[in-house]
């Protein structure tokens, strides 16, 4: 059972999510908060799979309740809800430990696949968001340091590099011509190495690091 936090200052919304997720047999929601502050809390507290995080909440916005969280309790994964008024904050979400992004128009299926997927360790982002994160990245300086990037071997800084692009193990395989779970390998290696929670958080470290840059 995936066990979900819904943070959102708007009791409606809060309402509406409880509703599409409690049709799910897989999927129970524990807890609700209003805002940030109570979101950290609950998660310490109930310790779920997922919380769906609204960004601009009262007492501690989404983005500092998803740092805490995500430092705090280890076994928690963030999707931040957002909409496209807020692609500012997508950047800082992202730096702050976050696993996914949803636009908030986004259809109840999608909601719940994405739940699944990131429960399931992995991460996701919507198309559209990734495209405007990656203009984000591109009016930033790049070249910050990224520690054990220099412990990848060739094929798995080819791997992160496809990873930065958004491809999916699939993708990747086809690109290298090696099978999904060699692939599958590569980003867990990645990932270790590295010191990322998931392929979000590799995305972000290979621009940063200019391994990677917007158009490349």
């Amino acid at each position: 059972m995936i066990q979900v936090l819904i943070a959102d200052d708007q009791a409606m919304v809060r309402s509406g999510l409880r509703l599409i997720l409690e049709t799910e047999d897989d999927i129970e929601v524990v807890a609700e908060a209003e805002n940030g502050e109570e979101a950290v809390r609950l998660s310490r507290r109930e310790r779920p799979d997922v919380v769906l995080m609204d960004v601009r909440m009262p007492v501690m916005d989404g983005l500092e309740a998803t740092r805490q969280i995500t430092s705090q309790v280890e076994e928690t994964r963030v999707i931040v809800l957002t909409t496209f008024d807020l692609d500012d904050y997508v950047y800082g979400a992202l730096r702050a430990g976050a696993s996914g992004f949803l636009l908030k128009d986004a259809e109840a299926d999608q909601l719940v696949d994405a739940i699944r997927v990131i429960a399931s360790g992995d991460a996701i982002i919507a198309p559209s968001i990734t495209k405007r994160l990656i203009s984000e990245f591109a009016g930033r300086p790049q070249s910050r340091p990224v520690t054990g990037l220099e412990e990848l071997t060739d094929r798995e800084v080819e791997v992160l590099r496809l990873v930065a692009r958004g491809l999916s193990n699939a993708e990747i395989a086809e690109e290298l011509f090696v099978s999904e779970t060699t692939v599958k390998t590569h980003v867990s290696h990645v990932l270790t190495k590295l010191q990322l929670r998931d392929r979000v958080q590799a995305v972000v470290a290979a621009y940063e690091s200019g391994l990677t840059t917007p158009g490349s």
